[in-house]
């Protein structure tokens, strides 16, 4: 396969009504005429197993689910003590595994399988980034539980105040879960990241009051704790930082930082510019031997936007870097990253580190334009058998067949995808369902 970005074969390209303008460095050659056949699909029941309302992430929820039904068929009836226990349990699951620290072990311990193992056992372990199945678990069974706990409590006849408070405590977790189902989630997500942040505050706080006015023994107080310190840990590291700001078009800032941090390949950054209210996470993007990180921002929606119009000169930071989806590249002997637009910014730590063989597919419009010569350079340095698709000059690729070229070609044993979310389930699910293994986000926060 070889490598593409096209522009006019004379050394210019058009200024508009301007003119012409000198080129950009030369080009490599168009991308292929013909794409590789698709192979055929799996079995049926091996497809079944690889529909997107079967991924690990949903099984991973209903686990937790039926192992608290399993708890709830053995205990008969558990008194409301023993409710309350089972709903602190699977509420303090829920925070805990969202934790930086935690997200960061799943992934040390899951990519620690060498390429020796088995290509299914390795497959299975890339999965790890879907451990937010078990928050989701953890928090519709601990909602359930504690509306038993506290119909079982009132009808026992239990003081005012903690029933009052139980009833409050109860209202609330009811809004926080309504308000992460998808729907609201993915139309109103500013609005979801509020109620989770403030709602899941104030929920901390009446558990406190709740466990405290039950008299619940030292076993609670201490999950409490543990759960308490799990939510403050990333505020307590919150700082105000210096960052520089390039433009190399009106769609892309590039955020260079340097403040003693040098993130390790793969991990990401919340940036905010009111901490309070907002944040947002971006892959960093550090070079090989050289201190601090960049950050590629693409103007997709208000935040952004006015990032990128209104450049700020320091921004909040808070928590530790956190591992993404590409880490679990290690897994593999080789391995295709697919991006389309800023989605190259995720990839290209992992380009430079070259930890893994690995082969570029970029479909992005008029990449030099967009990013500039100095990025696409640094790309193409890496990566000089990149194909990089320009949708200005040959239009939109389909994207499944590009992905499995590029895997038969390269001998590649897994293709990662960073892409929107309709476009990286047609990659992840169009190759899963032949057989591939194949990764991406699947934003579930």
């Amino acid at each position: 396969m070889t490598s593409s970005i096209e522009t006019t074969s004379a050394g210019t390209v058009s200024a508009g009504t301007g003119g012409t303008r000198q080129a950009s460095p030369p080009a490599p050659p168009a991308p292929p005429a013909a794409l590789a056949e698709l192979p055929p699909l799996t079995s049926a029941p091996r497809r079944l197993l690889k529909h997107p309302r079967l991924m690990h992430y949903n099984r991973l929820a209903a686990l937790v689910i039926l192992a608290n039904i399993g708890v709830a068929a053995a205990s008969w009836t558990p008194d409301a003590e023993t409710m309350g226990y089972a709903a602190l349990g699977n509420l303090a699951l829920a925070v805990v595994v969202r934790q930086q620290y935690v997200i960061n072990l799943f992934f040390r311990l899951a990519t620690r399988a060498p390429t020796s193992w088995p290509l299914k056992a390795r497959w299975t372990l890339g999965k790890v980034y879907h451990f937010g199945g078990l928050h989701v678990g953890g928090a519709l069974a601990g909602a359930v539980w504690f509306l038993a706990g506290t119909v079982a409590t009132t009808a026992d006849g239990a003081n005012g105040p903690l029933v009052a408070v139980s009833w409050s405590l109860f209202a609330l977790l009811a809004v926080i879960v309504a308000t992460a189902l998808p729907p609201f989630r993915s139309r109103f997500h500013d609005r979801f990241e509020k109620i989770h942040r403030f709602g899941g505050w104030s929920a901390l706080a009446l558990f406190w009051t709740h466990t405290l006015l039950g008299g619940q023994g030292p076993v609670a107080l201490g999950v409490l704790a543990v759960v308490t310190f799990s939510v403050a840990l990333p505020w307590l590291r919150l700082r105000k930082v210096d960052v520089r700001i390039e433009r190399p078009s009106a769609h892309v800032a590039l955020a260079r930082f340097d403040h003693g941090v040098t993130p390790f390949a793969g991990s990401s950054t919340a940036i905010s510019r009111s901490p309070l209210t907002e944040w947002h996470s971006f892959a960093n993007v550090p070079s090989p031997g050289q201190p601090g990180f960049r950050l590629t921002i693409s103007r997709a929606g208000d935040w952004t936007g006015s990032f990128i119009d209104d450049a700020p000169s320091k921004v909040w930071v808070k928590g530790i870097t956190t591992a993404g989806v590409a880490n679990i590249e290690t897994l593999f002997s080789k391995v295709i990253y697919v991006a389309t637009g800023s989605g190259i910014g995720p990839c290209l730590p992992h380009l430079l580190a070259a930890e893994v063989p690995s082969r570029l597919v970029w479909a992005t419009r008029d990449p030099r334009r967009t990013y500039g010569d100095d990025l696409v350079d640094e790309i193409l340095a890496v990566q000089p058998n990149a194909l990089v698709w320009d949708t200005s000059q040959h239009g939109k690729p389909d994207m499944v067949r590009l992905a499995y070229t590029a895997y038969r070609d390269f001998g590649a044993e897994a293709v990662i995808c960073i892409s929107n979310k309709k476009l990286t389930w047609q990659v992840v699910h169009g190759l899963e369902r032949r057989g591939i293994p194949a990764y991406g986000a699947i934003w579930d926060s």
